[in-house]
């Protein structure tokens, strides 16, 4: 006997217990026909295994969404929701850059004098109020001598009595390259953002002035913009928490998404195997090796399937259990065999499927 054979056999049957609802293939009409026309009885699928209705069930329950709780509606900006005090920012004019001197030039000693000469001329106009001569003035100097970081800064001081921020910050900047420690600059600088609003920009310089040299107008200013910096940073943080734990959720949400598709994708493939698998034998678990075994029809070759089936003795020592039990320890081990050689209904089941497969025991 071709116990590979038996052994199939054995597995179908097994099968076939564990799912009844193999049985309810197309393919096995036949076989349902033989059962029923020996006394059977074909069990009924149960309700939770109907092929035909509970693979879309699943299905709809698979693809309905998790429901869970929404974040909190974000802002529209940043800045939706930050109120701060801009009294006495201005709107500043579009001013054309100011004359910077030339960087290359060779300043003699005369060049000097006469730029301290320029510069003593420039104060004296700006403290009579001459606000547009003393600018002119101060150009002057830098044009003898560019090199002189004290020139710039006080061309910034003018600049922001002026109201022209944008122009003092441009001398500001080009002092603090010529000269980083002076605390006029930072004070001027400082001034000239706080007139535009960057709360941040002017609490930084004020207080760099106030280090480096401390000055009484610059600490009075200080005073009054630090904390609007402070809002503003406290503001930049609480946003910069929240885009965090925007980022978390939305990781979170993405694994999530990741699993519930990778366990939907094993749900499918288990109900493959388990029930779409069932018109064609080739996709059970565990499957068939080589396919069906034998000639049963449309199923890849079951010879003699039906007429061992329809042998009573051998259906009859099928459902004795010492017999199966028996039987699945020598289809395991074929060597096993000799175990059962005092064992008529054992041996006799052995021979009838021996005969029946043209082989011998």
């Amino acid at each position: 006997m071709d116990l590979r054979k038996v052994s199939e056999l054995r597995a179908f049957v097994k099968l076939c217990k564990q799912n009844p609802a193999v049985l309810h293939a197309e393919e096995l009409s036949f076989f349902r026909e033989w059962v029923e026309s020996m006394g059977g009885t074909i069990p009924v699928v149960p309700s939770n295994t109907d092929s035909s209705e509970k693979p879309d069930e699943a299905k709809a329950e698979e693809k309905k969404p998790e429901e869970s709780p929404k974040p909190p509606p974000e802002p529209e900006s940043e800045e939706s929701d930050l109120e701060i005090d801009n009294e006495g920012v201005i709107e500043p004019d579009k001013d054309e850059p100011q004359e910077m001197g030339d960087e290359n030039i060779e300043v003699s000693d005369e060049m000097m004098d006469q730029a301290n000469e320029k510069k003593m001329e420039a104060m004296n106009a700006l403290g009579e109020g001459k606000l547009e001569e003393a600018i002119n003035l101060f150009t002057e100097a830098i044009k003898l001598n560019p090199y002189l970081a004290i020139l710039y800064a006080k061309r910034a001081s003018v600049f922001v009595k002026m109201q022209k921020p944008n122009a003092a910050i441009r001398d500001c900047d080009r002092a603090i390259q010529i000269n980083p420690d002076s605390a006029q600059t930072y004070k001027w600088r400082g001034k000239a953002h706080r007139l535009l609003g960057h709360w941040e920009e002017a609490a930084h310089d004020l207080a760099l002035a106030c280090k480096l040299d401390y000055d009484e107008d610059a600490s009075t200013m200080l005073k009054e913009v630090q904390p609007r910096a402070q809002k503003i940073a406290e503001h930049r943080r609480k946003y910069e928490r929240k885009r965090e734990e925007k980022e978390i959720r939305e990781r979170m949400e993405r694994v999530k998404k990741a699993r519930e598709e990778h366990e939907r994708a094993q749900r499918e493939e288990e109900a493959r195997q388990q029930a779409g698998g069932g018109a064609q034998f080739g996709g059970f678990p565990g499957g068939f090796p080589g396919g069906m075994p034998g000639g049963m029809p449309g199923m890849g070759g079951m010879p003699g399937l039906n007429e061992i089936l329809s042998d009573p003795e051998v259906l009859a020592a099928m459902q004795d259990p010492e017999v199966m039990a028996a039987f699945q320890d020598v289809a395991q081990n074929p060597a096993n065999v000799s175990k059962y050689q005092n064992n008529p209904k054992v041996m006799n089941l052995i021979g009838k499927l021996s005969a029946k497969f043209g082989t011998q025991p």
